[in-house]
């Protein structure tokens, strides 16, 4: 790690509290010894779910994202939202909340931050095995989705036509097309 990097934390005020993250104003200490402000969110974390179904489809979610204002085509993910969850277990819920499939296991892919300039929220990238549609696909009652089943050709003719914006899905459908 390059220490001579590093931002030294010298203040924090808190700017807004809502209901998913946390807003501060902080300032820190630079190298070069200078204060510097750093507006950063604060988020709970989340999980993203690479689930492909028998017949090699992909299992991928369209719904409304209000700050894109516009409908996104993304796996099923959510934000680790309860007390003491794990993110694997998380996966699970999530995977069965936004889709009519469970898991009987996961295997984390990948961890990496979602916007690492202002924010903290560290994303989950989990691979879901031995689907089973016996879920009844009940997603939060403020969230509306619809399942969309792809090919791995249905996927690369998407990103082409650049109908995938999400970079969560972005990563999961890499991950796929090169496996």
């Amino acid at each position: 790690m390059s220490d001579h990097l590093i931002e030294t934390p010298h203040s924090s005020t808190e700017i807004f509290h809502g209901n998913i993250i946390h807003v501060f104003k902080d300032t820190v200490k630079l190298p070069n010894g200078k204060i510097a402000p750093r507006e950063v969110v604060r988020h709970p974390g989340a999980v993203a779910v690479l689930a492909i179904t028998e017949e090699d489809k992909v299992i991928l979610v369209q719904q409304y994202r209000h700050a894109c204002g516009k409908v996104l085509l993304e796996v099923p993910a959510g934000k680790l939202d309860i007390q003491g969850e794990s993110p694997e277990r998380c996966a699970f819920r999530e995977l069965a909340e936004e889709t009519p499939y469970t898991a009987t296991s996961m295997t984390l892919l990948y961890t990496f931050y979602t916007a690492a300039g202002f924010c903290d929220e560290k994303m989950y990238l989990y691979q879901a095995h031995g689907l089973t549609k016996n879920s009844q696909a009940k997603a939060d009652e403020d969230e509306f989705v619809e399942q969309v089943y792809l090919s791995k050709e249905e996927v690369r003719e998407a990103l082409m036509q650049q109908k995938i914006q999400d970079s969560k899905t972005l990563i999961a459908l890499q991950h796929w097309l090169a496996q």
